[in-house]
């Protein structure tokens, strides 16, 4: 990436036409008409007020690690958010939209902070957070956000937003459903100060801790386990690691009703066997949540399905579409588009998309 040059107006303007490539995990993208990078939050609403004052595209990006970005690119602003700071109000941990996730987690839990523990090794910023209500091994975030500070770019304001009002559901909040809408500046989490983590409602984690599931576990213990078994998913970003090169899970896991649930038992039972068993979380609605990796598998997307030299699905978890280092965005969704469409033909579910695209659409 070039130097960027003097510095205008309180913002790092960088060279037009950087490659968007280079501020993803999946390192795809084509340029940018420009970069604009924020470092603090006056500067961050600066840039957006002026972006839609001109009625020119803004992109807002930060971590990079949810995001599927076309090949020719974003021909408008893209606005980096940098800003930093973590500030205690008793509690509460106030925190910067731009700060990166990992580290937060890691000092949350080195200072005895409960809640984020199971959230470990997730790659991106603070302030996408509760966007995609991230969520790993039985935690969501907004389990433990208190409130949301955004900027409402249809009413022109900044907003103080209760957990009520965020919308929160699985792998998704209003944020997410009003897109366009809402910049995210600053999070705050209530993180008690104990030294055991909360329940641990994941069977996988809580075997690897040895305990039952609903027993606890030292977070730095849980923390551990949860960075080793995203490691050894390809789900850690390690330049080391050719399946890391991903956006994560590329699909949720499909929430289903007890009818269509039925109705695709039914469907598995008749092309895979009748004792055949579909995997199903309960869910406190009464729908029944679907593992898509289950699904993919059975679809016939083996780990490693695709082209070892450009696009394929990760040698380590089904849920992951990497770029082998000669991909291009084109190739992921044709792979992308080509796993859905096996899975609706054989048992006639549809997958849902974690990451967001941008430049190009999905249907």
């Amino acid at each position: 990436m070039p130097d960027p040059p003097e510095r205008p107006a309180g913002l790092v303007l960088w060279a037009a036409m950087t490659a968007l490539a280079e501020l993803t995990t999946l390192r795809l993208g084509g340029p940018a008409g420009r970069l604009v990078v924020a470092t603090t939050e006056d500067e961050l609403l600066a840039a957006v007020r002026a972006a839609d004052g001109e009625h020119e595209p803004l992109l807002i990006l930060a971590g990079g690690s949810n995001v599927v970005v076309a090949d020719a690119g974003f021909p408008g602003t893209v606005l980096r958010i940098a800003t930093r700071g973590v500030r205690a109000v008793g509690e509460r941990l106030e925190v910067a939209a731009g700060e990166p996730w990992d580290p937060f987690v890691a000092d949350c839990v080195a200072s005895g902070r409960a809640g984020l523990e199971c959230l470990s090794g997730i790659p991106g910023s603070t302030g996408a957070t509760p966007i995609q209500n991230v969520g790993a091994y039985g935690q969501e975030v907004s389990d433990t956000v208190a409130s949301v500070r955004v900027y409402d770019r249809v009413e022109r304001r900044v907003e103080e937003l209760p957990p009520a009002a965020c919308g929160f559901a699985y792998r998704s909040s209003r944020f997410k459903r009003e897109p366009g809408r809402w910049v995210v500046l600053r999070v705050g989490f209530a993180l008690p100060r104990q030294a055991h983590s909360a329940p641990i409602r994941y069977p996988e984690l809580a075997r690897v801790l040895g305990i039952a599931p609903g027993a606890t576990a030292p977070l730095a213990d849980v923390r551990g386990a949860v960075l080793g078994l995203r490691r050894a998913k390809g789900m850690v970003i390690d330049p080391a690691d050719p399946d890391s090169v991903s956006v994560g899970s590329f699909f949720t896991n499909p929430v289903l009703d007890a009818a269509t649930f039925g109705r695709l038992e039914e469907r598995a039972r008749g092309c895979l066997g009748a004792d055949v068993h579909v995997p199903r979380f309960p869910q406190p609605d009464g729908s029944l949540k679907v593992p898509a990796a289950w699904l993919i598998e059975r679809a016939g997307f083996a780990r490693g399905h695709g082209d070892p030299a450009t696009v394929a699905i990760s040698a380590k978890h089904t849920l992951a579409l990497t770029n082998r280092g000669a991909g291009t965005t084109a190739q992921l969704v044709a792979l992308a588009r080509e796993i859905a469409g096996g899975v609706q033909a054989e048992f006639g579910v549809r997958l849902g998309l974690e990451p967001v695209f941008v430049g190009h659409a999905w249907a």
